[in-house]
């Protein structure tokens, strides 16, 4: 996507078909699945003949059996499957009948992709490509502007160092229920270009928070070790509040340098507490507040704040 949007710091944003199929038919599956193992009946689809019919169903039988029951985020299997897709965007197929696309994929899986491959592209990958499209679009001028300082400055806080090679970012219809998600070795984000929750400000928000999945690991490292040393439980979340708190704080300085509206900063600390409550996290985000944001604002160290926060506890 860099030599549609110009060259990007930090992130590489792409719209891949084969990435995109792959979620479509998981989304499919786990929807025919009815949740709890039982098949839906199928329901034709509008305007696909009876073989594009016979070949769509067969895919997400295919899934609804061998993968809707796993997590995105978290099976092994998928998160595999999920990186060779993302690495043969370019192929038109992946069997490896053509230049060098064998994506090295179980036979029947490469059958079963090949065969709706065909119908997604004729009637949902153009409305998808588009909106994600948009999405990229929306998002460029954001990591432009504001990419590098963020990246600096969460690295800083986090007490560690930005990847040097630029994260991928795969943008799809459909990421998950949270509408993004992050796989790990290689670090890669998943984010739907269709949530709600992914637009305007909040593009440039989930981008961080996705990437800081990853990049703040010392600060979870530190909460562990200052658990063990006060022989207490580690706290559930409490890294995850932090990573979505640190985020939005630092998110409403660098729109406040590029002269944006208040509306824009408000936006952005509502929804950030909003998150917080909606999981249950008010009083992560009071002891953040109290302990984690003096940090942040360089009035206690990084080992004071997660001493403080834990004792409080």
């Amino acid at each position: 996507m860099d030599s549609q949007y110009g060259p990007l710091p930090v992130f590489e944003l792409h719209s891949g078909f084969w990435v995109n199929l792959h979620h479509v038919l998981y989304q499919q599956a786990r929807v025919r699945l009815n949740g709890r193992g039982a098949p839906r009946p199928t329901v034709p689809l509008a305007g696909h003949s009876a073989s594009e019919q016979a070949a769509w169903d067969a895919a997400v039988a295919y899934y609804a059996e061998n993968y809707a029951t796993g997590d995105l985020a978290f099976s092994t299997e998928l998160i595999l499957l999920k990186n060779q897709l993302g690495d043969f965007e370019i192929c038109e197929e992946i069997s490896g009948k053509k230049q060098n696309c064998d994506a090295g994929l179980p036979p029947r899986l490469t059958q079963i992709l090949d065969a709706a491959a065909p119908v997604y592209r004729a009637h949902d990958w153009p409305r998808d490509d588009r909106a994600n499209r948009n999405w990229i679009a929306e998002a460029a001028p954001l990591v432009r502007q504001h990419g590098l300082i963020l990246s600096e400055r969460l690295a800083d806080i986090y007490q560690t160092h930005w990847p040097k090679e630029k994260i991928r970012v795969d943008v799809t219809s459909y990421a998950g229920s949270a509408g993004a998600y992050t796989t790990l070795d290689p670090l890669r984000v998943i984010i739907s270009s269709m949530d709600p929750r992914n637009q305007g400000p909040a593009a440039l928000e989930v981008l961080f928070h996705e990437a800081s999945q990853d990049i703040a690991e010392p600060v979870q490292l530190a909460i562990n070790r200052e658990c063990r040393q006060r022989d207490k439980p580690t706290p559930r979340d409490l890294w995850h509040a932090l990573v979505l708190y640190t985020i939005s704080e630092v998110i409403i300085p660098a729109f406040n340098r590029q002269g944006e509206s208040v509306q824009t900063e408000t936006d952005i600390a509502a929804a950030a507490r909003n998150r917080l409550s909606k999981r249950g996290w008010d009083a992560y985000g009071n002891l953040l507040a109290t302990f984690w944001q003096p940090y942040m604002d360089g009035n206690a160290t990084f080992d004071d704040a997660i001493a403080h926060m834990i004792s409080s506890l």
